[in-house]
Parts: C-alpha cells; sequence; structure tokens
C-alpha cells in the first residue's frame, strides 16, 4: 500500500480592518497557495455574500470531480487503443443549502463530456470505460453524493 500526502496553504484575505465583528464586517476572500504552482484566489458562493470573480469551494469540488474523472477516462482510454482527440466537460453540481442535519452540501454531480474519438475507435469501449474510470476515481471515491456521468460521443472527420 501506498500512501500519498498533499498539502497547500490557505490564507484568508478578507479582513477589512474589524475582523468579524458581524457577518457583514469582513470578506470571504482567501488564496490557496503551493510553493510549485499557481495560485488560486477563492471567495464564498455569492449567495454567500463572496467574490462572484474568485473560485469558491462548490466551483473547486466540481472542478475536482470532473477533473478526476477525466484524467483516469483518458488514461483508460489510452491503455486501450481508444484514441481521443478532444475532451470538454460541462459539469454541474446541485447543493441543497438548508438540511436540518447537513447544512450546506452537494447533493449531486452530472458529469456532461464530450469527446471526439479518432475516426475508427471502438465506440462501445469508450462507453464502458467511463464505469471503469468511476470506479478509479478518488473524488468519486471519497464523496458521500452520487456522481453520474452522460457523455456524448462524436469522430473526427
Amino acid at each position: 500500500m501506498t500512501i500519498h500526502y498533499y498539502n497547500v496553504s490557505i490564507t484568508w484575505e478578507g479582513n477589512l480592518g474589524e475582523g468579524t465583528t458581524s457577518y457583514k464586517a469582513y470578506q470571504s476572500d482567501f488564496k490557496i497557495t503551493h510553493p510549485h504552482k499557481p495560485t488560486i484566489l477563492g471567495s464564498a458562493d455569492p449567495a454567500y455574500l463572496g467574490d462572484k470573480s474568485r473560485w469558491n469551494p462548490e466551483d473547486l469540488m466540481l472542478s475536482a470531480a470532473s477533473a478526476c474523472h477525466k484524467l483516469w477516462y483518458l488514461h483508460l482510454c489510452a491503455i486501450n487503443g481508444i484514441n481521443i482527440v478532444a475532451y470538454t466537460d460541462d459539469a454541474e453540481a446541485e447543493m441543497e443549502d438548508y438540511h436540518p442535519i447537513k447544512r450546506g452540501h452537494i447533493t449531486q454531480i452530472c458529469l456532461n463530456p464530450r469527446i471526439t474519438l479518432k475516426q475508427g475507435a471502438n465506440l462501445e469501449l469508450a462507453k464502458k470505460l467511463h464505469d471503469l474510470a468511476h470506479h478509479e476515481c478518488m473524488v468519486a471515491n471519497s464523496v458521500n453524493f452520487p456522481i453520474y456521468c452522460k457523455p456524448i460521443f462524436s469522430f473526427n472527420t
């Protein structure tokens, strides 16, 4: 068994001079840093007084699910002889912001990848590999809500 470790620094940048004396006395802005990666500027969702120009945790959760699935899918296609020439996912998440036990939780994610296969690729195998990618995806294996995948395939001309 191999254990992998990850680390980032999250720094709050929203103190307007009074700290958290009230909900509207500060901003939710933060930055995510790592010594070898670009900085990510974050905030709360605008519904919670966040800055809409910055990434929020909900965006990042959805992005992580989509990216993890895509990386596994491309890998599985590569080792199974399926040539993918383009991949774009317009992923969507739903969040319930009031629940008696779990306030603010994602209830589901739907991945909607549009995949362009090289002419002659095995479409049936390309479809089946999404199930295996889901099985291998670290994010899908770590969350307590369903992640659906509704791929649309085309062939390059």
